[in-house]
């Protein structure tokens, strides 16, 4: 037990410190990472030559599963600012809600994109345009950067096709519809408590938005709203057609069938993103044709720090996995009778141990499983809950070792001590009152 109040210890110690010398310090958050992680590393007791292995796993597993995304993201983004596409969109939607409704307005965009798509890639998707918002209906962007991320987190830790609570699925053995249509029906609570401290909290904050360098937009018109909104949304359909069609199909007709692979490859964000920018090109006006390269060239630069510093949080994400410390606090849980409360806390503890939503719930329903009648919780609406309870646990705590975090903190150009202040509080309000639903639709039903 000594050894797993030890390591429970270092991951406090790990998130002040990283707190500490990123707010305090003003150091750069790639070394701020990179030493956190070093730290947890040597004080854990791992091998120095596995701390090598683990630090360069955790950038590589990073970089493999959101690196070209985010150079996309970002080049998209660069070409709809350069082209004047983003005021164009903040304009259409101000034009139909009123400037002081501009944070429910993405937080609904949010929570309606986030039911197909990742919430990391949903959010490269919206930066541009919720930068423009900022600047146009004038809110402050802890508000507008939360909002946004809370409604995407919602649905993503709750509602299949999104990987963890889908692998759950199969793993505890319940039924995929009805963890879909429960997992909605909770969703909606969470992104409203989500929204509340977001636009409570996040006005609050002062001097924690780092304010971009000015994008010069010198066309001579405004595209059109509807060609704006195009290289947005098409991304975010073909990802969204693909999510549903394969719910439904089976490998062998993936296989068989030209059309599902066409779907597939379509379907995948790196290449629905590409998609994205072969249509954002029709939105350059003539005169303007030759500075395409350098607005490449711009999007490509810009992502370099932000890839650093999320692939940084990759490695100590890692870094704590390797630890076992995850696994070490589920184990300590594992005696206590704690009914519905058992999953959601097993889930909950690994997932503030290292980070990732989908791995904490794949991993507690792993753990859950063969105890589920111990629990008493082996009833068809019992296995629905024992899930969504699950996911409910993953939202919670979203911080430094969470690549998500990272990308709402570089992509809002907000500093760390806010985007933990305002987001990362958020995810534990959102969890918790899940969580106190769940509980009490199991008693109801029960």
């Amino acid at each position: 037990m000594t050894t797993t109040y030890y390591l429970f210890f270092l991951l406090i110690a790990s998130i002040l410190f990283i707190i500490w010398i990123t707010a305090y310090k003003k150091v750069n958050a790639f070394f701020a990472l990179l030493l956190a992680a070093l730290g947890v590393g040597l004080l854990s007791g791992l091998p120095l030559a596995e701390i090598v292995t683990v630090l360069k796993t955790g950038f590589g597993h990073t970089m493999e599963k959101i690196g070209l995304l985010i150079i996309l993201g970002t080049t998209l983004g660069v070409i709809l600012e350069k082209t004047g596409a983003t005021i164009s969109m903040a304009n259409a939607i101000l034009k139909r809600v009123n400037e002081q409704n501009a944070p429910m307005a993405i937080a609904i965009t949010g929570f309606i994109i986030g039911i197909p798509i990742f919430c990391d890639s949903g959010f490269i998707i919206l930066s541009g345009l919720n930068h423009s918002l900022v600047k146009k209906a004038h809110h402050k962007m802890p508000v507008m950067a939360a909002a946004l991320a809370t409604s995407l987190y919602s649905v993503h830790c709750l509602v299949p096709p999104h990987p963890g609570i889908t692998a759950a699925v199969g793993t505890v053995g319940g039924d995929l519809g009805m963890v879909m249509l429960w997992g909605l029906a909770f969703s909606i609570p969470a992104a409203l408590v989500g929204y509340l401290w977001s636009v409570w909290r996040g006005d609050k904050i002062t001097h924690a938005y780092i304010e971009p360098e000015e994008i010069q937009v010198e066309v001579k018109r405004l595209p059109s709203a509807t060609l704006s909104f195009l290289p947005v949304i098409l991304p975010i359909a073909l990802i969204a057609f693909k999510s549903v069609t394969m719910l439904y199909a089976t490998p062998p007709a993936v296989a068989e069938s030209t059309y599902l692979k066409i779907i597939s490859f379509a379907g995948e964000p790196v290449v629905a993103l590409g998609i994205g920018i072969l249509f954002s090109f029709t939105l350059i006006q003539k005169g303007y044709k030759k500075e395409l390269s350098h607005w490449l060239t711009d999007g490509v630069d810009k992502a370099g720090m932000i890839l650093a510093i999320i692939a940084a949080g990759g490695m100590f994400g890692e870094m704590l996995q390797a630890t076992g410390m995850g696994k070490n606090l589920g184990d300590l849980l594992s005696g206590l009778s704690l009914g519905i409360f058992f999953p959601f806390l097993i889930a909950a503890i690994i997932k503030t141990a290292q980070g990732s939503s989908t791995v904490a719930v794949i991993t507690a329903a792993s753990l859950v499983t063969p105890l589920l009648a111990s629990l008493d919780l082996q009833t068809p609406i019992g296995l629905t809950l024992t899930i969504l309870s699950m996911g409910a646990g993953s939202m919670m705590v979203s911080h430094a070792n969470d690549a998500y975090f990272w990308v709402i903190s570089r992509f809002s150009n907000l500093e760390t001590a806010a985007t933990l202040k305002v987001y990362s509080i958020a995810t534990i309000f959102m969890g918790i009152t899940v969580q106190l639903l769940i509980w009490g639709t199991f008693v109801a039903l029960k």
